[in-house]
């Protein structure tokens, strides 16, 4: 086939996918990224918050659904709201402190008050109001919002099916990924962030995108013990693989034997680099079995499982994409680690944090160097942006496993197959 005859060549985005490849507009056009914003964005569940982050009444974090600011809040009753972060009498953005505790937001405007829920509370000098407005029909947008195994999810579409029904298998791998708690909830630890200049699509292959860990991440694979490296070895291990998981999301199974961190028969020796921390540990009061189980995970899970379309939960932490503009995106990378009695939990934490640093942020091993292959990809697809962008890698030999999900091996492109089906699908809605 020649060059010429690989062009995609369409007027209607969605024409712009098939099975096996993509045209490099789908990075590089206005428009098309405007329409992502309102059919995908504004129409689908979207990541917003894990539980942990607003612990109590009066908690919130300031985040961004597409590109539409909104609070996180949790209120009296313990409910978790998402509130459009807009004043609704000009405007202006009613809170400006990325997390916190609070009784209500203010205006800093003209001072009208809203409660956790959203319900506007008072408006200063209101007689110019009288017989004009109805105070009760002038709340902070509030959004569909749902959460499963702690992950807080929010959407614009109030039509929209709920969220159980869009994780659908994927709620398996949620269970499986919260195991790395040992025994104990997850709570977030921290997080760092970053952006890229390249277009939120990049991104999103990226976590299902085993094809390209031994080449891009050679420094951290020198960096890091013999151990540790023989686990990440997984370019020709058959028992490694990928599977697309239904609506966009999809798993890529690094190190199988940890997918399920329950599933242990206790001949897997502990990493000698944690002898300290199984010290302390043990002096903490801590039997063989409970010890064995939070070290054990401290390397996350086996997987990484990524949820179309801003969240993946990487090993032993969360990644999530916010798309700025068609050749700009912020990231964030939040640290995870269990929650319970400090003696315990703050040990194993502090030497999470130490992992999590070793390969993310701007001094890590890993994250400096994806940066730079997400930034190439962004470069290089302003050049013939008809001619398409490959992912057909493993469609040869892409079978569906016992459980029916499209499945091939690891270093395979089904994940990114299976996201930009989703696309094509929410793209073609009008």
């Amino acid at each position: 086939m020649t060059i010429e005859a690989q062009h995609i060549v369409a007027d209607a985005p969605a024409d712009l996918v098939l099975g096996d490849r993509v045209a490099g507009r789908l990075y590089t056009d206005p428009e098309i990224f405007e329409q992502e914003m309102t059919k995908i964005f504004e129409r689908t569940w979207v990541w917003v918050a894990h539980e942990s982050e607003v612990p109590k009444a009066g908690s919130f974090k300031m985040t961004h659904v597409g590109r539409q600011p909104v609070i996180v809040v949790r209120n009296r009753k313990g409910v978790i709201n998402t509130l459009l972060n807009r004043c609704r009498h000009r405007g202006a953005s009613v809170c400006e402190k990325p997390k916190g505790e609070a009784n209500g937001f203010t205006c800093p405007y003209h001072a009208w008050s809203y409660s956790l829920d959203g319900q506007l509370r008072g408006i200063p000098y209101p007689e110019g109001y009288e017989g004009v407005m109805d105070k009760s029909g002038m709340s902070l947008r509030k959004l569909r919002t749902a959460s499963y195994g702690g992950m807080v999810f929010a959407t614009f579409n109030e039509d929209i099916e709920p969220l159980e029904d869009f994780l659908g298998d994927v709620k398996l791998w949620i269970d499986r990924f919260m195991k790395q708690g040992g025994g104990y909830p997850i709570k977030v630890l921290g997080k760092h962030q970053f952006k890229f200049k390249g277009n939120w699509k990049v991104q999103l292959e990226n976590t299902t995108d085993g094809y390209h860990f031994p080449i891009v991440h050679r420094s951290w694979m020198a960096s890091v013990d013999e151990e540790t490296a023989d686990m990440m070895s997984f370019m020709t291990d058959p028992e490694c693989t990928t599977h697309a998981l239904g609506n966009g999301h999809s798993v890529m199974q690094m190190v199988p034997e940890h997918s399920d961190l329950d599933a242990d028969d206790g001949t897997e020796p502990l990493q000698a680099r944690f002898d300290d921390l199984v010290a302390q540990l043990k002096s903490a009061g801590l039997d063989d079995a409970a010890v064995r189980r939070l070290v054990r995970a401290m390397h996350g899970t086996g997987f990484n499982l990524n949820l179309f379309p801003n969240v993946s939960m990487s090993a032993a932490f969360f990644r999530v994409l916010r798309p700025v503009s068609v050749d700009e995106t912020w990231i964030e990378h939040i640290a995870i680690g269990p929650d319970g009695p400090p003696e315990v939990v703050d040990p194993v934490n502090r030497a999470r944090l130490r992992v999590h640093e070793h390969f993310q942020g701007p001094f890590g091993f890993g994250t400096p160097d994806d940066a730079e292959g997400w930034d190439r990809v962004q470069r290089g697809a302003q050049g013939a942006p008809e001619m398409p962008i490959m992912v057909n890698r493993g469609l040869a030999r892409e079978k569906d496993s016992p459980e029916g999900w499209p499945t091939s091996h690891v270093t395979d492109e089904t994940g990114m197959r299976g996201a930009y089906a989703m696309w094509k699908a929410m793209m073609s809605d009008d």
